[in-house]
């Protein structure tokens, strides 16, 4: 079982941040799997929703004790994600590589998305 069932983001612009998040989302693995005028929700093709995006005029990221880390298949998947993110308007936040201080197979990148998300992709190798 996993811990948590979604997690939903409050967007300002909800258009360019689901096409964010289908460019980020799409090297890890992970789909637009319902969409509508009033959000859109991303997950492995033919499961539930794990990430939604709703609008919100007062949308606002939280601070920055706040990331959010999606599971990567490999690392060619986190260097994907990371190539992908910079294209489609995120900034660095720490570019692909071994965390040691995490553990030494902690492969991860990190970027702050369009409207100031914090987001991350790693992969743990066993």
């Amino acid at each position: 079982m996993n811990m948590l069932g979604h997690l939903s983001f409050g967007v300002k612009d909800l258009r360019r941040m689901a096409e964010f998040y289908d460019a980020v989302l799409a090297p890890l693995g992970y789909v637009r799997v319902w969409n509508s005028e009033h959000g859109a929700g991303f997950a492995e093709p033919g499961k539930a929703d794990k990430l939604n995006l709703f609008p919100r005029r007062d949308a606002s990221p939280p601070g920055a004790g706040f990331h959010l880390a999606f599971n990567a298949p490999s690392r060619a998947a986190v260097d994907a994600f990371y190539a992908a993110a910079l294209h489609a308007g995120a900034t660095d936040n720490g570019p692909p590589g071994l965390r040691l201080n995490y553990s030494p197979t902690y492969y991860a990148a990190f970027v702050i998305d369009p409207e100031g998300y914090r987001i991350e992709a790693v992969h743990q190798s066993r």
